[in-house]
């Protein structure tokens, strides 16, 4: 297995002996492990991948319809510490209860609005991100949570063949340096919708919304996801 490859069960999640935390005190230790964090709509969970001196945290929410077993939001999570980014894997409090259904999106910002203390107290900047819902999320709050940036991975610019019900103004809101990576064949908006704005966006040709390539396409999948993560990491130059 490369570092660009979805990582197993076993193998994808550090393990929680060390950085876990009660509910109660509401308080994640920034070193690799996890711990749940108390909001107003339940318990959320943040696995923390430690950063080599670390200069930023990233903090990566998930889509509706998956958890951060996601394959993006793993091969960021092993690639990014080296480069000195701590990456935190933030699961709703949905998710953690067992739920197999998103509720609507203010009560996913409500959940991202409670942890947010626990990921900005290792008192490094936190650049805001997350995977289509989760992107949304980030960028309806990221400013006003005091975000560095925002990354938008998937960003669902309209639901499959609805064009006309756009949610730009969500994306161009962020008021933040924004970077979007979109899958080539993403059915959720192709890199070539998006408006112009101030974003950046970066294009992972042939992926769909979940960044999987065809085995018919002329790149594997592991350099689809060394697209994303290569991608990324010269955007987080930037921002330093």
């Amino acid at each position: 297995m490369t570092e660009y490859e979805t990582p197993s069960a076993e193998s994808g999640t550090p393990s929680t002996e060390s950085g876990t935390a009660s509910a109660t005190s509401g308080t994640v230790s920034t070193e690799s492990g996890s711990g749940t964090v108390s909001t107003d709509v339940g318990e959320a969970r943040v696995t923390w991948f430690a950063g080599t001196d670390p200069w930023a945290v990233l903090a990566l929410g998930h889509g509706a319809g998956g958890g951060i077993e996601a394959r993006d939001l793993q091969a960021l999570a092993r690639a990014l510490p080296a480069h000195g980014v701590t990456t935190a894997l933030v699961e709703q409090p949905w998710r953690v209860a067992g739920k197999k259904v998103a509720p609507a999106p203010k009560t996913l910002d409500t959940g991202w609005r409670g942890l947010w203390p626990a990921l900005a107290r290792p008192g490094l900047p936190v650049i805001a991100g997350g995977r289509s819902a989760g992107a949304r999320v980030a960028c309806r709050t990221g400013r006003e949570l005091g975000a560095l940036a925002v990354l938008a991975l998937s960003f669902p610019l309209h639901p499959p063949g609805k064009p006309e019900r756009s949610r730009a103004d969500e994306l161009l809101g962020t008021g933040l340096p924004t970077l979007v990576v979109q899958g080539g064949n993403d059915p959720f908006g192709h890199p070539e919708e998006f408006p112009a704005g101030t974003h950046t966006l970066v294009e992972v040709p042939y992926g769909d919304h979940g960044f999987a390539v065809p085995k018919r396409a002329p790149l594997t999948q592991d350099e689809a996801l060394r697209t994303l993560v290569d991608g990324v990491t010269e955007w987080l130059v930037t921002l330093r």
